[in-house]
């Protein structure tokens, strides 16, 4: 009935070092709200008016090609096989995309035929054409491109999210990651770091498995319910305990949220998460059931699902984009993957209302080179790469920042990734200078002392 433990160690010992495993995530009891009546999950005031009020990332890991997709450049084609000169890469042959480009929607941005479906949703779109990030290697960039920096373990931007709105549903977690990377720093891109372990993501399955295969420890208990509500009652029996004789002790109040949030989570996640419950036509717009769309259509779906349900953020990942060669026929299984669930999800989000106050981000950790590596592949490219945006208070239909002309480097309205968190965390009405947490003694935040709101790309 009982925690085995508590026969073998003393109740302070208990108390500092029990963690209750659900997941991936061990909910260790770790809180800056000791002893506070108020969890801290609990919804926040932002500190002004938000745009948007919740966020779903979809991580496209590996850097995908922005001259291929997203960036158009016809002059890749005029200069084929010349080097780009200027000093910039002397050896480097432009190859242009193998992918026509074509407009779409009333707002005419250019989309090649890598998005077709994608590219039907045009006029929700914001383009950032200007993005730029410190490292060109995968590791420190895509680590950077969640936390802020790369160098040391920092909150996650979903962390930092939670910290400052907490979740708008109490039986559920606040932030939950489906299929992770394992590799590129794997746990630190949604882990809390410095900020109390509440605030860390849930994760469902892994990038290494089909999320229709994904397990989720702990989520149905082998004890009774009766037997489970006496265990939590003699939990925090303990922990009252404990905190009458020590007032300034951090871990308490977080061991108890962590073990009445995963008790919460056992009643209420398991139906958030059976997409069986949707219907037929729904599923076809994911492209569930389609060999090739079917994996992630499941997990876009499941983030539908998770967002309407009060989960705060939510990030889909998908990865294998690092084509350094057969660039045509990988990053087009990649896009074929992604391209009708991401459209879908678009669609599904608008028709229920949700888009206007979600941000959609779809992005990689880096972008391309417009020059050919091994023939048919792209290197490395952080000076000048393309994200986009939807819904949640941004301009649809709108292309912000540019490229040179061949899309090497950006030049104008240029959006390093401490100004991309900045501007997002401006959208959710959280003031990015302001989101602090006091660590190492200092004001510790997402953007570390940089970043600049970009509102030219505001609705």
């Amino acid at each position: 009935m009982f925690h085995p433990q508590l026969t073998f160690t003393s109740r302070r010992s208990f108390l500092r070092s029990v963690s209750y495993g659900f997941g991936a995530v061990a909910f260790t009891a770790l809180s800056e709200r000791s002893g506070a009546a108020e969890s801290p999950l609990a919804p926040k005031q932002p500190h002004f008016e938000p745009r948007a009020k919740r966020v779903l990332m979809l991580c496209m890991e590996g850097g995908p090609s922005h001259v291929d997709s997203f960036d158009y450049k016809p002059e890749l084609a005029k200069f084929e096989g010349k080097a780009i000169g200027k000093g910039k890469v002397p050896n480097g042959k432009l190859m242009p995309s193998p992918w026509e480009y074509r407009q779409g929607g009333e707002s005419g941005l250019w989309i090649s035929d890598l998005y077709p479906e994608v590219r039907n949703h045009a006029d929700k779109l914001c383009l950032i054409n200007s993005m730029q990030t410190d490292i060109p290697a995968h590791p420190p960039a895509f680590i950077q491109m969640h936390t802020g920096i790369s160098t040391s373990p920092r909150p996650s931007m979903g962390a930092w999210v939670l910290y400052g709105l907490g979740t708008e549903n109490a039986n559920l977690p606040g932030f939950v990651t489906i299929c992770a990377p394992a590799n590129n720093g794997g746990s630190t891109n949604f882990g809390s770091a410095f900020l109390p372990a509440s605030y860390q993501g849930t994760k469902i399955g892994t990038n290494r498995q089909p999320i229709s295969r994904a397990q989720i420890a702990n989520l149905k208990s082998p004890r009774t319910q009766t037997a489970q509500e006496e265990q939590l009652a003699f939990i925090r029996s303990l922990n009252a305990s404990a905190e009458e004789h020590d007032h300034n002790n951090p871990f308490i109040a977080g061991l108890s949220e962590a073990h009445e949030l995963a008790y919460r989570m056992q009643g209420e996640l398991p139906p958030v998460i059976d997409l069986s419950q949707e219907t037929s036509a729904t599923q076809e717009l994911y492209g569930i059931g389609s060999e090739a769309t079917d994996d992630f259509g499941r997990q876009c779906l499941m983030a539908r699902r998770l967002l309407e349900a009060g989960v705060r953020f939510v990030e889909v990942c998908h990865g294998g984009w690092d084509q350094h060669r057969n660039l045509k026929e990988d990053h087009g299984k990649h896009a074929g993957a992604t391209d009708k669930p991401i459209a879908g999800l678009l669609a599904d989000l608008a028709d229920r209302g949700l888009l206007k106050d979600t941000l959609v981000l779809w992005d990689g950790e880096f972008g391309r080179t417009p020059y050919a590596q091994v023939a048919d592949g792209r290197d490395h490219n952080h000076t000048g790469y393309t994200t986009w945006m939807a819904g949640g208070g941004v301009k649809g239909g709108f292309q912000y920042g540019a490229t040179d002309e061949f899309g090497y480097e950006a030049v104008a309205d240029r959006v390093h990734i401490h100004d991309w968190h900045a501007t997002i965390l401006h959208l959710l009405g959280l003031g990015h200078e302001r989101l602090t947490f006091r660590h190492a003694g200092r004001d510790m935040r997402l953007t570390d002392v940089k970043g600049r709101v970009h509102d030219g790309m505001f609705a």
